[in-house]
């Protein structure tokens, strides 16, 4: 007997029982596992003990389910004779169904009656497959109904399965088959002990079947778990979870297909889709208003980010309040009354920062576009009457006070009446007059939108009631400790008095009232406790002058919520140069934290420390940090400005921001962070100058700018749509698209080409206008007219605020474009130091600047000079379109000449100080890196520096010695400006040699005035100080020796006139001590019985 399972083949010599595999036609196996399930199905070994896995079904319901699948089948009668033994033509049949192989109509062998034996073509296909062979290669027969042993099926599952067989292996098995029983009984797929060479029932082979065959199928996905966008645990219906980490995130709330194996390496593909309510994306941004912006979500978000109106931004625009709807996804912000209103038709960006979804997974900071558009009138929405005595009317959108407070506006019953309007922004306007129980109407007319649109004249029904009951409290909440906001059943029109515990807790007035809810804000002395409150209100009246006292109880609601930096920017600055970086928080941040340098701390692009600029040696910022600004030079609580001294180089940079608390009353404090920011090329695009000249029929425009332009991208400067001519009247007109072309002439020149007929009323032309030009460093002119004429009246011009002396002996002055030729005979110069002197004159940066240099030093510190030209008809320079520079008069030479050591004040060291002349006034910003001193060679820390005219005192940790050696250093103050004159110019680097010290100064005399104290035990001393400084004593038994000025001190602070403990024939020292603890004046007395109070 001769069969094949696998796509190899397989020899079996052991005595009669297995023939050779002569080889016969071989075909690659469709799959293994199929063709092993195939044999074992028929292996009558397979006992159902061994087997029987799923204790559910029972061998007849696990042929029903092979049966359903198509592996098996029933005989004639219907039913499936689980105890008939299985044949090989059975066997056949199982094998090319398990596999889909066809069947194969051909004869193959030659057994008796085999043309006409039903199980020939699946016989032939599977002995085509390779699966199968006959008995007798040699008679070519197959045995069709012979029936097939435990031993003999047990070698075919262990050859096709590869499992280990065992060498020492003990069973009733023949010799020969041993080893393949023993294999599949350790692997549990047959019974131990059973007859081996019996042949197996159909019952057996199923209940060996359906265990493979389920082994062998693919289990489905039963559930899903997304842990997060990149982590899936998978629930397989077999009870396996597979846990999948992804490559790619997956995107929240759309379908993914994602493949994994089971642990048995089955592929598996399943469809995920992460579920995401929090929002991930902005939606949408409108206004179809000019005073209300609505910002649509995609999802849930973190109330308190949500409807804090800090966190958006629209250029010129201030909001009053952010309200967040969970239902709609979205946030209607409201601009406040005061402020400029939305940009009407016109794109514009919305910055939207700080702003957290939901789970805090996400943070928005991001710009998103809008255009407003008001195309619907206003309507009223709600007439109520409140009593007898005042109508409440509500508009469907922001109205202007000034139309909804006009009283003109209303009549009732057709008929004007008297009365007042109080107007509560933005849209509800209480109406107070006398008005009789029972039915009326309102007209309303005249109330405008704040696009001027009218609200429709509309005549609204109402019913009007006595009302006799004073307003009930609704709900109250704290917000913080500071503030609380009380809701009513009614509108209140006033609270006469509020307070919070005692009625010494006032709240601040006015108090706001807003239709029904009434705020309160209480300063910090009267705050809250962190428990519960009671909140007090007298004379709480509604619109029918119902009033009562009512109270309530609240529990503040902390705020928990550190805050964050959302960003930081930088922007440099001319006149003077100086560059600002804003740093924008989540919400309003300490005044006193803000402020302190040393949260600060700036760091290059490689990670090093920046100094200089207006840093310090340890990055922090030497100007005071303050709060930005806005168009009213109000405070912006959540936004705080460095400024360097001087423009930073262009470049990366990084901020540490730490140690900043949040204006809670509880402050909450950053956590440290490092933000990443960039500095741009100094300075801004401009529009230099601008002229026109003709070309046959062409008019030639030239706008001169001050940098290279960009010629392609959102900046570029050639499209001619981006300029535009306005005539003497004001009246704007564009280029012809059609027929204009603009082209780069220079690098920093842009040249419109127009024919002249098709210009409107180009001979009234007064200047040009230029939009979003970029130049190649992406620095952007967002809008900038400049004048413009004929190329015979259009002339060079230079900057006078760029004029300037750079050092004593040179002067350079900055022109509006680039100067081609330059005659020093044009210009003419007062104030300096001698009238006899030598100049030459060159042209410096692209041609823009002309540089006078003299042949010695003629410019005084403070400068005072001026600089002119010679009259207009005289002047010779000129730039290569041939225009004359513009003649000028007596404009002032900047003073940017660097203050110096004066050599012939030779500096001095006493005492604990060093003091340095300078040849001129002079400021300075004290770091203790500034200054480098060394006494005798020995390092000497400066603790302290002050300015007084000319003169920088400097103050040293110790005193120095008489006679001693001392060398100061100042480096680094070009990029520092440690030390600057008035100007802001910075003092050149110095060494000042070798300095003598000169003698030590004992203290002088401090007047005391000793006295017995008030307490037993003590004495009292009185003394007058200086300004900044501080009294201290010590009290010992022995005699002080006098100090020497500038010598640091320990001792006990005190004020003049305190008690002090002592006793008779004690010594007691006074001390006058300057801001840095150092002996300023000294008085000692050994005191005496009348020196203590008994």
């Amino acid at each position: 007997m001769q069969w094949l399972m696998s796509n190899t083949s397989y020899s079996f010599k052991e005595n009669s029982h297995v023939i050779v595999n002569q080889g016969g036609e071989k075909k690659v196996m469709k799959k293994i596992l199929s063709v092993a399930l195939s044999t074992a199905m028929a292996f009558s070994m397979f006992a159902s003990v061994a087997f029987g896995a799923d204790a559910k079904l029972t061998p007849e319901q696990q042929f029903n389910a092979l049966k359903e699948a198509g592996i098996v089948s029933g005989f004639p009668d219907g039913l499936s004779h689980l105890e008939r033994t299985l044949t090989r033509a059975e066997l056949a049949k199982i094998i090319v169904k398990t596999l889909s192989l066809e069947p194969v109509d051909a004869t193959s062998y030659n057994d008796k009656n085999y043309a006409n034996h039903w199980g020939r073509p699946y016989i032939e296909a599977a002995t085509q497959a390779g699966i199968l062979n006959g008995k007798d290669p040699v008679k070519k027969l197959f045995d069709p109904n012979g029936a097939v042993t435990v031993q003999e099926l047990a070698k075919v599952l262990v050859t096709a399965l590869k499992l280990e067989v065992p060498a020492d292996a003990n069973n009733t098995a023949s010799a020969w088959a041993k080893g393949y029983v023993a294999a599949a009984v350790n692997a549990g797929y047959l019974a131990e002990g059973i007859n081996y060479q019996a042949q197996a029932t159909r019952s057996q082979a199923v209940v060996a079947a359906y265990a493979i065959y389920e082994a062998a199928q693919v289990p489905t996905v039963k559930s899903y778990n997304v842990v997060d966008s990149k982590n899936v645990e998978f629930t397989l219906s077999n009870g396996e979870v597979v846990k999948v980490a992804l490559e790619k995130a997956l995107e929240p709330n759309k379908a993914t297909e994602v493949t994994f194996k089971t642990a048995d390496g089955k592929e598996i593909k399943a469809s995920v889709t992460w579920v995401v309510t929090a929002a991930q994306k902005v939606v949408s941004v409108s206004a179809n208003n000019y005073k209300e912006l609505t910002v649509k979500f995609d999802g849930d978000l973190d109330a308190k980010t949500a409807e804090n109106e800090d966190n958006y931004k629209v250029s010129g625009v201030t909001f009053e309040s952010a309200t967040y709807s969970k239902e709609t996804g979205e946030v209607k912000l409201l601009v406040a009354e005061g402020s400029s209103a939305l940009p009407k038709q016109k794109e514009t960006t919305l910055e939207i920062s700080g702003v957290k979804n939901s789970d805090a997974s996400k943070t928005f900071s991001e710009k998103v576009k809008f255009t407003a558009v008001d195309t619907q009138l206003p309507e009223v929405t709600e007439v109520k009457a409140l009593g007898t005595k005042a109508i409440k009317v509500v508009f469907s959108e922001p109205v202007t006070s000034s139309t909804a407070a006009n009283l003109a506006n209303y009549k009732i019953d057709g008929k004007a009446f008297t009365g007042n309007v109080k107007f509560t922004y933005p849209n509800i306007a209480f109406i107070t007059t006398d008005v009789a129980v029972g039915s009326h109407q309102l007209t309303v007319q005249g109330v405008e939108d704040f696009n001027s649109f009218k609200v429709s004249p509309a005549t609204i029904d109402f019913e009007v009631a006595e009302d006799t009951t004073a307003p009930e409290i609704v709900s109250a909440k704290a917000i913080d400790l500071t503030k609380v906001e009380i809701e009513f059943n009614e509108p209140v029109k006033s609270v006469k008095k509020a307070y919070q515990t005692s009625s010494t807790k006032t709240a601040q007035t006015p108090y706001e009232i807003k239709d029904n809810k009434v705020i309160l804000t209480f300063s910090e002395t009267n705050r809250l406790s962190l428990g519960e409150s009671i909140v007090y209100l007298e004379g709480v009246t509604d619109y029918s002058n119902n009033s009562a006292d009512r109270n309530t109880t609240v529990t503040p609601e902390l705020d928990t919520v550190r805050p964050e930096v959302t960003s930081v920017t930088a922007e440099s600055k001319d006149s003077p140069a100086r560059t600002l970086i804003t740093v924008e928080f989540s919400e309003s941040v300490n005044a006193d934290d803000i402020a302190k340098a040393d949260n600060y701390v700036l760091r290059n692009e490689k990670g090093e420390i920046f100094s200089g600029k207006g840093f310090t040696t340890k990055g922090h910022p030497v100007k005071t940090p303050v709060y930005a600004k806005d168009k009213n030079s109000k405070d912006i609580l959540n936004k705080v400005v460095l400024e360097s001294i001087d423009t930073l180089p262009a470049g990366k940079y990084s901020l540490e921001i730490a140690g900043i608390r949040d204006r809670a009353s509880i402050g909450n404090t950053l956590v440290p962070v490092k933000v990443e920011f960039s500095v741009t090329e100094t300075g801004s695009v401009k529009v230099n100058s601008a002229w026109y000249t003709t070309d046959g029929d062409d008019t030639l425009v030239y706008i001169q700018f001050n940098k290279a332009l960009a010629s392609s991208g959102s900046g570029d400067a050639t499209v001619v749509s981006k300029y535009n001519y306005v005539d003497a009247a004001g009246t704007h007109y564009p280029f012809p698209g059609k027929s204009a072309k603009a082209e780069l002439y220079s690098a920093d020149t842009v040249r419109i080409v127009v024919p002249t007929a098709d210009l409107t009323n180009w001979s009234n032309v007064a200047s040009v206008r230029a939009t979003n030009i970029a130049d190649v460093n992406d620095n952007y002119l967002v809008d900038q007219s400049v004048a413009i004429s004929n190329i015979s009246s259009s002339f060079v011009d230079i900057k006078a605020a760029d004029v300037k002396a750079t050092d004593r002996k040179t002067i350079q002055v900055k022109t509006d474009g680039p100067i081609s030729y330059v005659d020093k005979n044009d210009f003419v110069f007062t104030g300096l130091t001698t009238s006899t002197y030598g100049v030459d004159v060159a042209l410096k940066d692209n041609n823009t600047v002309i540089e006078f240099t003299f042949d010695k030093e003629v410019l005084p510190y403070n400068s005072g000079v001026t600089v002119s030209t010679v009259d207009k008809g005289l002047i010779k320079s000129s730039d290569s379109y041939g225009r004359k520079l513009k003649e000028f008069s007596a404009v002032t030479v900047k003073d940017e000449i660097k203050p110096e050591l004066d050599t012939t004040n030779k500096p001095v060291a006493q005492n604990d100080k060093v003091t340095l002349t300078f040849t001129e006034n002079v400021k300075q910003y004290f770091t203790p890196k500034a200054f480098k001193v060394f006494v005798n060679g020995n390092s000497v820390d400066a603790i302290a520096a002050s300015a007084s005219g000319k003169q920088i005192v400097i103050t040293l940790a110790d005193v120095i010695p008489t006679e001693a050696t001392v060398e100061v250093y100042l480096e680094g103050n070009e990029s520092g400006k440690f030390v600057t004159d008035l100007a802001g110019n910075p003092a050149a680097d110095f060494f000042t040699g070798q300095i003598v010290a000169g003698a030590t100064t004992e203290a002088p005399d401090l007047d005391v005035e000793v006295a017995a104290g008030k307490d037993t035990g003590s004495t009292s001393a009185k003394a007058e100080v200086g300004t900044d400084n501080s009294l201290v004593y010590v009290v010992s038994k022995t005699k002080p020796s006098t100090p020497n000025v500038g010598s640091a001190v320990t001792g006990t602070a005190y004020k003049s006139g305190d008690d002090i403990k002592a006793t008779a024939d004690q010594y007691l020292a006074i001390y006058e001590v300057d801001a840095n603890g150092k002996v300023v004046r000294f008085y000692s007395k050994q005191l005496i019985a009348d020196d203590i109070q008994a």
